[in-house]
């Protein structure tokens, strides 16, 4: 059973930083793709970085690039998200995500992906 667990989420001022981290249980690290989506109120669930723990490509939506780093430690089965100069549109609940491959260019898709965590809050007040 494929488990995805994030953490790191809170409330940050803008201009902050803020690490989200998701551990994984139940398969080998590294040979999954895997990625980050947010979800604020009312809106879709959105891409925002995607990496390739195999290849070790990486994407980001244009509206975090530069500001947001997403990277992986085999050794300790955990992918992260470093968010700095945190923005209020950046608050929105925070999931990691996996599948077995993705095609880089559907990175962003949701459903380009089977396995989900529970969810993070970031909360950035301006």
């Amino acid at each position: 059973q494929v488990q995805l667990v994030e953490s790191g989420g809170g409330s940050v001022q803008a201009g902050g930083s803020l690490r989200l981290s998701c551990a994984v249980y139940g398969y080998a690290y590294g040979s999954y793709d895997m990625g980050w989506f947010r979800q604020a109120p009312g809106k879709e669930r959105e891409g925002v970085a995607f990496i390739s723990t195999i290849g070790g490509s990486t994407y980001y939506a244009d509206s975090v690039k530069g500001r947001f780093t997403i990277s992986h430690d085999n050794a300790k089965n955990t992918l992260y998200l470093q968010m700095n100069s945190l923005k209020p549109e950046d608050t929105a609940m925070y999931y990691c995500a996996a599948a077995s491959w993705v095609y880089g260019g559907r990175w962003y898709k949701p459903n380009e992906y089977n396995y989900w965590g529970q969810g993070t809050q970031v909360t950035v007040s301006s």
